[in-house]
């Protein structure tokens, strides 16, 4: 198909969600930031949507997955692919088990392999994808090797791994590949036998089917394994713990999500309650569960709903110190939201700036990031030198 075609293609499925949802082209120019015009063309097909960011925005107005809009416009979706996402989508296209069945011994230790793995998770927390990649393009090989020779030794190692790799997918905004890399890690673990691991690669799925937007999905695998584990959180077991409050806070997000705001501020509260109980923040099976993660996610609930004066409050209250830089990075961005959200324009690029400082490829990787900068250029007209210069950085026209 041409790319005319895509054009002609796209605008015809936006015609026909707006429709669908009883909106006018004027109604739906508003919710983006557009002229009426500019829709015009669009579901004419004569303009050519060419920022993956103002597809989100679509999307976003129209409530679809993103994937669904991707998937008629796959000529944008390639052009903004990140070099990172590429790699680590080849590596999951690898057939590497298939080298162990045919007999080819492993030469890595198990200790050598445990290192590697834990290594890939501080690349992951620190947002470092393009050696995140690098490592896994080795690492993930030998450990399915490994895995066929020492099964019972390795078999949590895989987990880990296809966990780290599933996270950093959906950060960088592909949840496709990162839900086939969340399967893995969950096949993994019931092979190990480990019901935390388990527990851990139904967390990192919730994730997937967030970013999806696949909400109904993501509310059912968090309800279930958080439900699963609600005994042994209860009796006090730490790790149960930690996936418990870990899931109840993905809950939360979905609730914001999906227009329940009570729901979502009652699941923070759940969450806080274990998290004092555990005491100071944790981070097993790599979900820094604890009480300044809770906080976090309270912040990105308000933003959510709307409510960005609480999110401002809680972020100039909470503690950050003790957690990855990834996680910090991230609520940085949910500051920058907050400010949007107030039309306060160099505040909320301010924002995007230390993010970019402490994660590089997180900011020019996240979705979130580009709709903020999107829309801050709508508000700013002329833009400032800084937001220009984030603009050219994140690729938004």
């Amino acid at each position: 198909m041409s790319a005319p075609d895509y054009q002609r293609t796209l605008g015809r499925k936006i015609a026909a969600e707006r429709k669908h949802r009883g909106l006018s082209q004027q109604e739906l120019a508003r919710m983006i930031g557009r002229s009426v015009a500019w829709v015009s063309q669009v579901e004419r097909g004569v303009r050519r949507i060419d920022r993956m960011s103002v597809l989100e925005t679509l999307a976003t107005a129209l409530d679809l997955p993103l994937a669904e809009l991707a998937a008629d416009a796959p000529i944008m979706a390639a052009a903004e692919d990140s070099p990172s996402a590429t790699d680590l989508r080849l590596v999951l296209s690898g057939v590497h088990s298939l080298r162990a069945m045919l007999g080819e011994p492993s030469s890595a230790s198990v200790d050598d392999l445990r290192a590697r793995t834990a290594t890939a998770w501080e690349l992951a927390h620190a947002s470092r994808y393009t050696e995140l990649a690098d490592l896994l393009t080795a690492l993930i090989p030998d450990l399915e090797t490994a895995a066929r020779a020492l099964p019972g030794q390795v078999f949590e190692l895989v987990a880990a791994a296809y966990q780290a790799c599933s996270a950093a997918l959906d950060k960088l905004g592909d949840p496709e590949a990162a839900w086939v890399a969340a399967d893995r890690a969950m096949m993994a673990a019931e092979r190990a036998d480990s019901p935390f691991l388990v527990a851990a690669a139904a967390f990192r799925l919730v994730f997937v089917f967030i970013s999806a937007r696949h909400y109904d999905q993501a509310e059912e695998t968090a309800r279930t394994a958080a439900d699963a584990l609600g005994r042994l959180a209860d009796d006090g077991t730490p790790e149960a713990m930690s996936l418990w409050g870990a899931l109840t806070l993905q809950r939360a997000i979905i609730a914001a999500r999906t227009g329940a705001a009570r729901s979502a501020y009652e699941h923070i509260e759940r969450a806080r309650g274990i998290a004092a109980r555990l005491g100071g923040g944790r981070n097993d099976y790599n979900t820094e569960f604890g009480p300044a993660n809770v906080e976090l996610f309270e912040i990105s609930v308000a933003v959510e709903v709307g409510d960005a004066g609480r999110a401002l409050r809680a972020a100039e209250e909470v503690d950050t110190s003790g957690l990855s830089s990834e996680r910090r990075a991230r609520m940085l961005l949910d500051v920058a939201r907050a400010h949007a959200q107030r039309r306060h324009v160099a505040e909320a690029a301010a924002a995007l700036r230390q993010a970019g400082e402490l994660t590089p490829e997180q900011l020019s990787g996240h979705y979130l990031a580009r709709q903020i900068v999107s829309d801050l250029l709508t508000m700013e007209n002329p833009p400032s030198e800084g937001l220009r210069e984030l603009s050219v950085r994140l690729g938004v026209a």
